[in-house]
């Protein structure tokens, strides 16, 4: 089989037919501008350097050499192979609190940020795993379907903010949930959930829903945003002003261990805290990696073999072809005559 990696260069090819027919327009006017001054014939032995011929051949020359390096430039490619490719990997899915409480800065330059910048950093370092990404507050949604896109991912994560879920709260439970029906179904891929939050959860069942998910071969990890002391919580649009409860007190928002620890146990998983230094992240990444790898994909694709370089070492033998013929006749070369001393002796 044979093909160009770049047939559109081959449209350069059009310039050869009007190279010639500039050479032919230009050589007639030659002939015509000699013959202005006499008979060419009778002129000849007055321009014994002149050579039409060897002209035309240097030209020939520049025509072939144009020819194999545009050729060459095109990437012919001859002959094909089958190559199957496998990628084994696992299912990873990023349940991330986007909760006002997750403004808190306890973890500068807040815990959300610290979160989004630690998941961009572990995306670069996956190869052949599949990763997804849900956002929840009172309610959850996919913000990412199960992918191999790491470039979608982040585009996806940047655009993560606590305005994205219209119902605020912590619904860990559901979070886990529809992670869980986020999956490849019917698939026998290692799965992993990991869920970055507050803990601060207030609506449902994180625990129940973490040993469903066990139950289902998933695993799930947490890490907790958040220091011990805690940090208010700002308000949006009014800087240096934080959200008060009914009584007017500021609301400090803590990290709730106690909870993402049994989340993590029911799960089978490990619980982090993160940190200024460390959100956690990469441990439980290690964590990831030690299990099983199933096959994800497998492609069978054609290869190709380069040949470019054939047409442009053509084309450079021609370049030097081209250099060796003289555009005029040798003065030296017409002195010698190797049949000079043979007519003597006859």
């Amino acid at each position: 089989m044979f093909r160009f990696a770049h047939p559109g260069l081959l449209y350069l090819l059009a310039v050869i037919p009007l190279l010639i027919l500039f050479y032919v327009v230009m050589r007639h006017r030659k002939k015509k501008a000699i013959a202005e001054f006499g008979n060419p014939e009778l002129l000849a032995p007055l321009m014994p350097l002149l050579s039409f011929r060897r002209g035309a051949w240097k030209f020939v020359m520049i025509l072939l050499a144009l020819f194999f390096v545009i050729t060459g430039a095109a990437g012919p490619q001859f002959g094909s192979k089958l190559q199957q490719v496998k990628k084994k990997g696992v299912e990873l899915m990023i349940v991330l609190d986007v909760s006002n409480s997750m403004m808190a800065q306890d973890i500068k330059p807040s815990r959300l940020e610290k979160a989004k910048l630690a998941i961009s950093r572990m995306i670069e370092k996956l190869s052949n795993d599949k990763v997804g990404m849900i956002v929840f507050a009172g309610d959850a949604y996919v913000q990412l379907p199960i992918t191999t896109d790491y470039s979608s991912a982040r585009l996806f994560l940047s655009g993560i903010n606590t305005d994205i879920v219209p119902v605020q709260g912590t619904a860990i439970g559901a979070a886990i949930n529809t992670a869980v029906k986020s999956f490849t179904p019917e698939t026998e891929t290692s799965k992993a959930i990991i869920v970055i939050t507050d803990g601060e959860n207030h609506q449902d069942d994180a625990v129940a829903a973490a040993k469903a998910a066990r139950e289902q071969g998933i695993y799930v990890h947490t890490i907790g945003m958040g220091l011990e002391q805690g940090a208010p919580i700002p308000m949006k649009g009014n800087p240096g002003q934080f959200m008060k409860d009914g009584q007017g007190n500021v609301v400090v928002s803590k990290l709730d261990e106690a909870t993402l620890r049994e989340v993590a146990k029911a799960g089978e998983g490990l619980y982090v805290r993160a940190s200024n230094t460390d959100v956690g992240l990469n441990t439980l990444l290690d964590e990831v990696n030690k299990m099983d790898k199933s096959l994800l994909e497998e492609r069978i694709y054609s290869d190709y073999a380069e040949k470019y370089q054939y047409f442009l070492l053509a084309g450079l033998f021609f370049v030097f072809l081209e250099f060796m013929i003289l555009g005029r006749k040798n003065r030296h070369f017409m002195k010698i005559n190797i049949f000079k001393e043979e007519s003597r002796n006859e």
